[in-house]
């Protein structure tokens, strides 16, 4: 059975697997269970293992690339064209087989379990930020129910109820006291979760060489480059800045036709969360590199002077983004650029 290319479609408990000779003929069809895939493709010579970057993936091309097999992880959304007919699991692994072989198709960068126990800290992190904020909302509608309207910001709602609760007011009844007492409690368990991550995020930036100079950046701290370091790495996947910038959603989408450019709003693909974290950082940062005397500052002015400022923080994330590749694939550290003198 002279395999070339096998193509796997990933499930929780079984697997589809199609393979493909030289001459992109379909010369084997069959199902198996995830560990059955791994010992199936030990007895084969070594080919390409293509498969969707889906849950699962990495371990699976991790264990194949062990066994002296090319894993190849492309996006399910560059899988869907390929499928023919009607959808089903093995129409799914001939189409993921066939992508593969494409010459232009774009893969994706097999992560190391290091990168993907970071991934793993920052969602856990993320959904504890979540709860912590469902749990103060709540809080405040069932203050506002009772009279008591609370200002934006932890600060302030941290005082009233330490007034409410500590100071021995008779305006709530002591079922309500004992309620907010609890949640206080939970809010103020979440706050040490959070910090002991953050924490560990710290310590990641220091002794990492690659999230370090990834610090060095404006409006990007620890979490973020931490962050970013587990979803890229080296940044070898892309070929230059733009391209990871368009992976992350930053760049306007395209609606052109007949020769006549059309830009819209930006794409939103990829990682929501790495997004969401150079957006908020770029924010913070923009009012100082505004104020600055560098070739940033000149044309984030420029910027801000014709556009709105939701779109001007847009922009400088998606050059922040830039900057972080030119970082990491060439292993620089981040120094302003002085502006020119004319």
């Amino acid at each position: 059975m002279s395999i070339v290319i096998l193509g796997i479609d990933l499930g929780k408990n079984s697997c589809n697997v199609v393979g493909l000779d030289a001459g992109g003929t379909v010369v084997l069809r069959r199902r198996m269970r995830r560990d059955g895939v791994v010992a199936f493709a030990a007895k084969l010579a070594p080919c390409t293992m293509a498969m969707e970057a889906c849950c699962g993936a990495h371990h699976m091309g991790r264990s194949l690339a062990t066994l002296g097999h090319e894993a190849r992880l492309m996006s399910p959304e560059y899988v869907r064209p390929y499928v023919k007919a009607q959808k089903n699991d093995d129409r799914d692994a001939e189409a993921i087989a066939e992508a593969a072989t494409r010459p232009t198709m774009r893969f994706v960068e097999l992560k190391s379990e290091e990168q993907l126990d970071v991934q793993t800290l920052h969602r856990v992190r993320d959904r504890l930020v979540g709860e912590r904020t469902s749990l103060t909302n709540q809080i405040r509608s069932l203050l506002l129910e009772r009279g008591h309207v609370v200002a934006q910001g932890h600060a302030r709602l941290r005082l009233l109820l330490r007034e409410l609760l500590d100071a021995g007011a008779d305006t709530l009844s002591p079922r309500m006291a004992f309620l907010l007492g609890d949640m206080r409690a939970r809010w103020e368990e979440l706050d040490r979760r959070i910090g002991a991550f953050d924490a560990e995020f710290t310590a990641m930036a220091r002794t990492d060489d690659r999230a370090r100079r990834l610090t060095g950046i404006p409006g990007i701290g620890a979490l973020n480059a931490t962050a970013l370091v587990a979803a890229v790495g080296s940044a070898a996947t892309f070929d230059k800045g733009r391209d990871l910038a368009a992976w992350l959603g930053l760049v306007p989408r395209q609606a052109t036709t007949g020769g006549r450019p059309k830009l819209l709003g930006i794409t939103k693909r990829g990682s929501r969360y790495l997004r969401k974290m150079l957006i908020q950082g770029a924010r913070s940062a923009m009012p100082t590199l505004a104020r600055a005397d560098t070739a940033v500052g000149a044309w984030l002015r420029a910027l801000l002077a014709r556009a709105h400022p939701n779109v001007a923080v847009v922009a400088l994330a998606a050059k922040m983004a830039r900057t972080v590749w030119a970082l990491l694939r060439h292993g620089r550290f981040y120094g302003p650029v002085p502006r020119a003198m004319t």
